[in-house]
């Protein structure tokens, strides 16, 4: 007997094959680049650091130059953008000149209606370097060279206290190179980034003038006090205190 298995598999297979309909196309993504970038974006990448440099060769020796850029409490009264400056801790004396050199302090900048205090650790390698940082920023100076930073009571108050928030990174470094008899060559480093993206966008057309402003501040304040104080010109840096010379 002819069994109805062969006459009913074709009829029944059209039945069991999935439906296939149009695949939904999406829009394409664009390269359109936004202004401001999206802050509520949960997968945002860490703030960037930003680094600014400018540098100058002075016409004077680099003893006076070193120690009145090493005058931190001195800031505020000629600095853009620094309204107070404020040394709190001291080092060690230090194994070349026997100074103190500043080692936490208060700075306050002002940038447009921004203002904003930092507790900032200041490490100097006398006649060399001067280098500020905040927040969870660390020294990139060797620790060898900055020792009587590190000793005494200034080590146990230094903690990582930085801003408020505005920023994630700051470190500010004066390299000071003596490259004559009477001439030095100055460079500032300047390394920052913002917590808010927002600031950042709003900063990107001001933030490249900032150390140029800074570097022309100190070519200025280092010619008014020597022309102002000629024997400061040829004094050792253990002869100095601050911008002066010691009475």
């Amino acid at each position: 007997m002819a069994t109805l298995e062969p006459l009913l598999r074709p009829a029944l297979r059209p039945a069991l094959r999935p439906v296939l309909r149009p695949a939904l196309r999406l829009p394409r993504p664009t390269n359109t680049r936004h202004f401001l970038p999206n802050i509520f974006s949960s997968g945002a990448s860490s703030p960037e650091i930003q680094t600014l440099r400018a540098s100058r060769t002075l016409p004077y020796p680099s003893a006076p130059i070193y120690s009145i850029i090493a005058d931190v409490p001195s800031y505020s009264s000629f600095l853009p953008y620094c309204t107070r400056s404020t040394i709190t801790h001291w080092s060690s004396p230090d194994s070349v000149t026997g100074r103190r050199w500043p080692s936490i302090g208060i700075l306050t900048s002002g940038f447009g209606n921004l203002t904003e205090s930092f507790t900032s650790r200041v490490y100097c390698v006398p006649g060399r370097f001067v280098e500020s940082v905040g927040g969870d920023t660390v020294t990139a100076l060797p620790r060898d060279q900055i020792k009587h930073h590190l000793d005494g009571a200034a080590s146990q108050a230094i903690k990582k206290e930085g801003s408020e928030g505005l920023l994630t990174h700051l470190r500010n470094t004066w390299t000071v190179e003596e490259v004559g008899e009477k001439e030095t060559r100055i460079e500032l480093k300047l390394e920052f980034a913002f917590a808010n993206p927002i600031y950042a966008a709003l900063s990107a057309g001001a933030a490249p003038k900032v150390a140029e402003a800074m570097v022309k501040a100190f070519e200025e304040r280092v010619g008014g006090l020597l022309r102002e104080n000629p024997e400061m010109v040829g004094a050792k840096l253990e002869d100095f205190d601050g911008s002066r010379l010691k009475r």
